[in-house]
């Protein structure tokens, strides 16, 4: 079985968080993994995106070809679209809804959200408002990698909640406590 993962976002949004709780977990499971370099993270507001690739036999490249993604994990709706060349026939998109405007021509909402909706395995919700509603804003990040967990499936979201505790261990229980509710919210938030 294999997983190949495009997480797109923002510098600054908590994309290199979500690479890393999904590696942890990969680590612990005895999967094989790889990830490509991570562009843009130098600068606050820039393009971040990153390929992870699981699975349970060798990978021999960190990078994903166009076409063969099964999974776009994005912070951020342009964002995702921009990586739609990569998704393959069946792949999913996982996406919050709120746009980051970082550049003076960005696109129409309405248009970005009307090709979203139009995509046929998507889920968009606004992570931010969960996340603030929940007096977690701090935290969209992790509720998106919940509304992500499902789709992951090489990984169940057990293990990836366990994840979570390892990687916020050290910043004390209760951010420990946080995430794993935000992870919660976006999991229980999804249907599918």
């Amino acid at each position: 079985m294999k997983k190949d993962i495009i997480l797109a976002g923002v510098g600054g949004q908590g994309i290199l968080t979500i690479a890393t709780i999904i590696g942890d977990a990969a680590a612990v499971a005895g999967l094989h993994l790889k990830q490509a370099e991570v562009h843009g993270m130098s600068q606050r507001g820039g393009d971040v995106q990153s390929n992870l690739r699981l699975s349970t036999e060798e990978i021999y490249s960190d990078l994903i070809r166009q076409g063969a993604a099964d999974l776009i994990i994005s912070m951020e709706p342009m964002e995702a679209l921009r990586y739609l060349p990569y998704l393959n026939a069946d792949g999913g998109v996982v996406t919050s809804s709120h746009p980051y405007k970082n550049i003076p021509n960005y696109p129409d909402e309405e248009a970005l959200s009307a090709e979203l909706q139009a995509l046929p395995h998507a889920d968009i919700l606004p992570i931010e408002d969960l996340a603030k509603q929940n007096n977690l804003p701090k935290c969209a990040n992790v509720v998106l990698l919940g509304m992500a967990a499902k789709h992951i499936e090489i990984l169940s979201p057990e293990e990836l909640r366990e994840s979570i505790k390892r990687v916020f261990a050290s910043k004390g229980e209760k951010v420990v406590e946080m995430n794993c509710q935000a992870f919660d919210i976006g999991l229980n938030a999804v249907t599918k």
